[in-house]
């Protein structure tokens, strides 16, 4: 593993993109190291390599594996010599901003715009000293149960997070998704009792998927919901899995899942529309999409795709990192708990900073 960060850090030293991964509850490192430093877009995602990807969708990032070294490394015991105690004060004026937006958004569900929005904000912490390396191991090891990755190019930046939420996983004709909403903080047990405005949180999301992805598919199967623990908060999840029919392919069920009601909100587009008009400020590729696209497995000749939501992460700029947290507004929605449930998810990305 000792080399695998010493080639993070050439990469970095010589300014060329790079991705390192460690996908949920796997002991495997992965990093796509880029030759050059050239831009690439994903097309018609016949393409293969790791893609990372904007909420409003457009300038799909492709790193790809024909023109990078792919390294492959296992985990070793690591002791994660930090304080995860450290209080941040809480800002007023945030605070007031974010709580008036929580407000708009119940107004504008309440007035049937919309049945459900995901808003977010965006917190700043200046950083005395931040070493990437040290950071990612922090974090896959902090929460081992989350997609956790470093994504780098020199024309866009460096971003890094710890996601718990698939977006899609498929192997020839056969995928599986999730429906991921409600959140509570996790207190020693995850045998929880959810409130009705978790729950109908849930199932918006759960049918927009179902809906979404019915004429694509030949047959679908769904779990019942249940209780995910993330880092320090719970969510509600179900478990979706099918078989598309023989004329749909993997850009289309991603075109109808993104962004998922999960970052956005239902109906889609009045949704997002209200999001692009009220946060003031822009997500970029936070709520996007990161993952795999048409890797190989070394051991198969079948080929994967991997994607995940991009959520609980941050970019680093400027001696800075750039956090982003956000929550599904519903009618029921107290905009105090809002805050105070983006404060918890910040706290993902602050404890390994």
């Amino acid at each position: 593993m000792i080399d695998f960060f010493i080639k993070v850090k050439e990469q970095m030293a010589l300014n060329l993109p790079f991705v390192i991964y460690r996908k949920p509850n796997k002991t495997k490192l992965t990093g796509f190291f880029q030759k050059n430093d050239h831009l690439y877009f994903a097309g018609d995602f016949n393409e293969m390599g790791f893609v990372f990807a904007p909420f409003d969708g457009s300038r799909i990032i492709l790193i790809p594996k024909k023109e990078s070294v792919l390294w492959e490394s296992e985990l070793t015991a690591f002791n994660a010599d930090y304080d995860s105690d450290i209080e941040y004060p809480e800002n007023i004026e945030d605070k007031e901003r974010f709580e008036s937006l929580v407000k708009k958004g119940v107004d504008a569900v309440a007035s049937g715009t919309f049945k459900k929005v995901v808003l977010s904000r965006k917190e700043i912490i200046d950083l005395a000293n931040f070493d990437l390396v040290s950071v990612f191991k922090k974090l896959i090891y902090t929460y081992p149960a989350a997609f956790c990755y470093c994504w780098f190019h020199p024309k866009i930046g460096l971003w890094i997070g710890a996601t718990p939420e698939r977006l899609l996983k498929a192997s020839k004709k056969k995928f599986c998704t999730m429906a991921l909403a409600g959140t509570q903080n996790y207190e020693d047990t995850i045998d929880v009792v959810w409130e009705k405005k978790e729950m109908e949180e849930q199932q918006f999301v759960t049918d927009f998927i179902l809906d979404s992805i019915k004429s694509l598919t030949t047959e679908v199967a769904v779990s019942s919901p249940y209780t995910l623990k993330a880092g320090g908060v719970l969510h509600i999840k179900t478990d979706i899995e099918g078989k598309l029919n023989k004329d749909s392919n993997m850009k289309q069920v991603v075109s109808v899942l993104h962004p998922t009601p999960a970052v956005c909100g239902l109906p889609k587009q009045s949704a997002k529309n209200f999001i692009l008009e009220n946060e003031e400020y822009d997500r970029e590729y936070y709520t996007g999409f990161i993952g795999e696209i048409n890797k190989k497995e070394f051991s198969k000749d079948t080929s994967k795709t991997d994607l995940y939501v991009n959520l609980r992460c941050m970019q680093i700029k400027d001696k800075r990192a750039h956090l982003y947290i956000g929550c599904g507004i519903t009618e029921a929605s107290i905009p105090e708990k809002e805050w105070k449930e983006s404060v918890n998810k910040s706290m993902t990305m602050k404890k390994v900073l």
